[in-house]
């Protein structure tokens, strides 16, 4: 008898199961999990970004650190240009709200010898504040039409800067107060990255969120249900700008210097490169396209003339091969992870 239960043990038959199909979801946040595996599957994306972001400061050197401040620079912008896709705006401007984050950190530094950990937080809000006051009158155009508004207003403030020689004109405003320590540079803006990842992407996900990406898909509807979807356009933007203004202020206080070329195209296009590259929609797809595009950049300097070839192409076939974005792919391959069950 007990051999012959021996054998039938032997003789189960076992299958195939894709991991997340054991998980069962009590709601958004909370999960009946099985075992340490479904654990650890559930943890690992949320970890594993975490625990590079802490020690590529330890393990990179001097040059490769101040890549990677431009790195959380440039994803924050990814981010902040994220939010007002999903919100129903294509912005081009996001050199706009880096801008003005940079002079206003600037000029009460400069100016009234406020400290950076003051300035930066202030610039942040204030920075978000103006930049929303800007283009409130413009928040019921769509499409490309609001595409080009702002795409031009940091073009028009270049101008009035060199025209009027305010804020030190083309000479810029030098003699900024930096940061104590570069570890402190690099753990803030990483700190501020995380937060804003999985911050505004748990936002994103909210009731609150649901509503601006019903405004993205059909704003009619969302205006026949009743809800004021200018007002929700106009709060999603003060978010994204301030993101921006953040970011602005904090490259003010590393260079120590605040000038035009803080409204340069750069930071409007490559964060759209970054987050189209990663995969829209998701704020990690935009981190992700930051953390491949910059580096890259950095890599094909030498190149010289040929550079900008080479970057071009390189987006051209990303764009091509995988339409949806690399974090969309990774997900997706993520969640296809399989197990042996016994049947």
């Amino acid at each position: 008898m007990r051999n012959g239960e021996l054998n039938s043990e032997k003789s189960k038959e076992r299958r195939r199961e894709r991991i997340d199909r054991g998980i069962k979801a009590r709601s958004s946040d909370v999960f009946a999990l099985s075992s340490w595996r479904e654990m650890l599957y559930l943890a690992a994306p949320r970890l594993i970004p975490i625990v590079v972001c802490l020690m590529l400061p330890l393990i990179l050197g001097i040059y490769w650190q101040k890549v990677l401040l431009s790195v959380a620079v440039f994803a924050l912008l990814a981010i902040s240009w994220d939010i007002l896709e999903q919100s129903g705006m294509i912005s081009l401007g996001q050199a706009l709200f880096f801008g003005m984050g940079a002079y206003t950190a600037g000029v009460f530094n400069h100016y009234f010898g406020w400290s950076p950990f003051l300035t930066i937080p202030f610039a942040a809000v204030l920075g978000g504040l103006i930049c929303t006051v800007i283009l409130l009158p413009v928040l019921r155009l769509r499409g490309i039409y609001f595409s080009m508004v702002t795409l031009i207003i940091p073009l028009m403030l270049v101008r009035i800067v060199e025209a009027t020689k305010i804020f030190g004109g083309t000479e810029g405003l030098s003699g900024i107060t930096p940061l104590p320590s570069k570890w402190i540079e690099l753990y803030l803006i990483i700190g501020a990255l995380l937060g804003a990842l999985f911050g505004f992407r748990r936002m994103m996900g909210s009731d609150y969120g649901l509503v601006l990406k019903g405004i993205n898909d059909n704003d009619r509807s969302v205006m026949n249900a009743g809800i004021n979807i200018y007002r929700f356009k106009a709060q999603a933007l003060f978010v994204a700008s301030s993101i921006g203004a953040f970011a602005g202020a904090f490259m003010t206080h590393v260079y120590m210097f605040v000038g035009m070329p803080v409204f340069a195209l750069d930071y409007s296009i490559l964060p759209i490169a970054a987050a189209v590259v990663g995969g829209p929609g998701t704020m990690a797809g935009a981190t992700l396209g930051a953390f491949i595009l910059v580096p890259l950049s950095e890599l094909l300097r030498g190149i010289g003339g040929l550079r900008i070839v080479i970057y071009g192409l390189f987006l051209v076939i990303f764009i091509v091969a995988l339409p949806e974005g690399i974090f969309h792919y990774i997900q997706r391959k993520y969640h296809q992870f399989e197990r042996w069950v016994e049947v």
